[in-house]
């Protein structure tokens, strides 16, 4: 089991650049695949980034060059780093972690607000 933390969402103007954070427990998390997922108001959750434990990332086509998502393992830390950030980036923002391979191993964070002005 893995307890899940977000902190660094907050209010940013337009082209503007906010560094989001996941503290996550638990002895595992150098295993996990990590990700980072968005939802809108009236919008299905999505999916930002995702980080495996060797370090490949994988980017939904809407944030590639503009956000890069990185783990620290001895820390048990993920992030994401949001640049030119965009109105249309406004939305809660949800860390994840899964164990690949382990279906019922997909435990999620209570999620920290993005909002964008224009």
């Amino acid at each position: 089991q893995v307890q899940l933390v977000e902190s660094g969402g907050g209010l940013v103007q337009a082209g503007g650049s906010l560094r989001l954070s996941c503290a996550a427990s638990g002895s595992v998390f150098s295993s996990l695949t990590m990700g980072w997922y968005r939802q809108a108001p009236g919008k299905q959750r999505e999916l930002v980034a995702t980080i495996s434990s060797r370090g490949s990332t994988n980017y939904t086509d809407s944030v590639k060059g503009r956000f890069t998502i990185s783990r620290d393992n001895a820390k048990k830390m993920v992030y994401l780093q949001m640049n030119s950030l965009g109105p249309e980036d406004t939305a809660a923002y949800y860390c994840n972690a899964k164990f690949p391979g382990w279906t019922s191993y997909d435990y999620w964070g209570q999620g920290t607000q993005v909002t964008v002005s224009s």
